[in-house]
């Protein structure tokens, strides 16, 4: 495979003000594209930085892509230094700055003219058309070398790649189709993942298998090149048999899915209905719920009782229970589920309570975590957990274990007719 780097431009990037969201997603479509991604660099707005940056990594990339410095200002500066670098004039593409003139008129207002810059495009580049913004982007062909030009903001740089850039480097390939399957994993940890299918790692080429960790989670994408869409899911099902051979019962999802949506699937196909009683997490789960379009045929509500007066109060947890036991604790936590799912009707309910930190107030340490789930009339489940890391990690763990959690009992507890 052929070899990748891309170079960031921008001084907001240098000085933490802005994220490189741009890298990490062209990063996903380099190995689909058929290059190894072995360099990033970021470099402020500065010619002689930009040419310093460009003149390494052409002694050691066949693709270089550029992203930002495509603007109306001064210090949009990009084009003008990939132009004298490849030795190239900068010339205006036609199309763009037909473009740029009908949006003033449209939005009337006067065009300065600095904003025609932002229609210049190398000479000679095959111009990729920006139709979520003004300036183009291009890829200049030289030699063994690829320069590629996208602008910084991501709604026009994703939709260009997506749209323009990919189809143009796929066209005419043999190996014209290019396709990737993601699995969502829950319950494993990456090295233990990986462990387990190490010889599959270790020996790959066709399909390629990328695993990547996230918030608790852990993701396998395989991918597969091939002549057509059939042959290309032939090969990756058959990496996946193998995967799932060893690790399957970890697999919650595929693709875009995450635990919120899964649970949100699974409770629309058996027609049930969920609330939830939180304390620790504030409504984190309600919200995760809540984010998912057309959830309120499934989703009743929720109560936040933070306090222990709220939990009483609202939702009926007995004095001798918070006295005896504590608001962190499986007695508190079993009151809790079934309370709210009495309150609201539902035919599933999940609570959760426990100690996010730093400091504690209770008895208990840090992390600490109860919930409770039930189905119907069946007896309540409590699960104890002992997380770690900073308050919002211990949160976030407690609403993706609820869900993992909720999501298996559920499986379990309609497969074998509980209910």
């Amino acid at each position: 495979m052929k070899r990748a780097e891309i170079i960031a431009v921008g001084t907001e990037l240098l000085l933490g003000q802005i994220a490189n969201t741009n890298a990490q997603f062209l990063a996903k479509h380099l190995s689909t594209l058929g290059y190894h991604h072995h360099f990033q660099t970021v470099v402020g707005d500065n010619s002689e930085r930009l040419k310093s940056a460009l003149e390494i990594a052409s002694t050691r990339s066949d693709l270089i892509i550029l992203t930002g410095g495509l603007g109306p200002t001064k210090d949009d500066l990009t084009k003008e230094v990939v132009s004298e670098f490849v030795n190239e004039s900068l010339v205006y593409h036609d199309q763009s700055l037909q473009y740029i003139e009908q949006f003033f008129i449209k939005v009337n207002r006067p065009m300065t003219e600095n904003n025609k810059k932002q229609a210049l495009v190398i000479n000679n580049a095959h111009v990729l058309l920006n139709k979520n913004g003004m300036a183009p982007g291009m890829v200049y062909e030289v030699s063994d070398k690829q320069f590629v030009l996208l602008p910084g903001p991501p709604k026009e740089m994703i939709p260009m790649v997506e749209n323009e850039l990919i189809p143009y480097f796929l066209k005419g390939k043999e190996a014209s189709t290019i396709i990737s399957k993601e699995l969502k994993f829950f319950g494993i940890g990456e090295s233990i993942l990986e462990t387990q299918i190490l010889d599959l790692l270790e020996t790959q080429s066709n399909p390629t298998i990328a695993p990547l960790a996230s918030e608790g989670e852990v993701m396998l994408r395989i991918t597969a090149n091939a002549i057509n869409e059939k042959e290309a899911l032939k090969l990756i099902a058959q990496a996946e048999e193998k995967i799932r051979e060893r690790v399957g019962q970890f697999i919650y999802g595929t693709n875009g899915d995450n635990l919120f949506i899964v649970l949100s699937r699974r409770l629309k196909e058996l027609n049930l209905t969920l609330s939830a009683a939180e304390s620790l997490t504030g409504g984190l789960f309600s919200k995760r719920m809540t984010d998912i379009p057309g959830n309120s045929s499934i989703f009743k509500g929720s109560v936040v009782c933070y306090s222990n007066e709220m939990k009483q109060n609202l939702l009926n947890v007995p004095k001798e229970i918070l006295t005896n036991n504590g608001a962190v604790s499986a007695e508190c936590a079993k009151s809790l589920v079934e309370n709210i799912q009495s309150l609201t009707d539902s035919h599933i309910s999940i609570s959760f309570t426990g100690e996010a930190g730093p400091s504690t107030l209770e008895d208990v340490p840090v992390g600490k975590v109860f919930i409770g789930m039930k189905i119907g009339k069946l007896d309540p489940v409590i699960k104890e957990f002992q997380f770690s890391g900073s308050r919002e990690q211990i949160r976030l763990s407690s609403v993706k274990n609820g869900a993992n959690q909720l999501l298996k009992l559920i499986n379990s507890s309609y497969e074998s007719q509980d209910l």
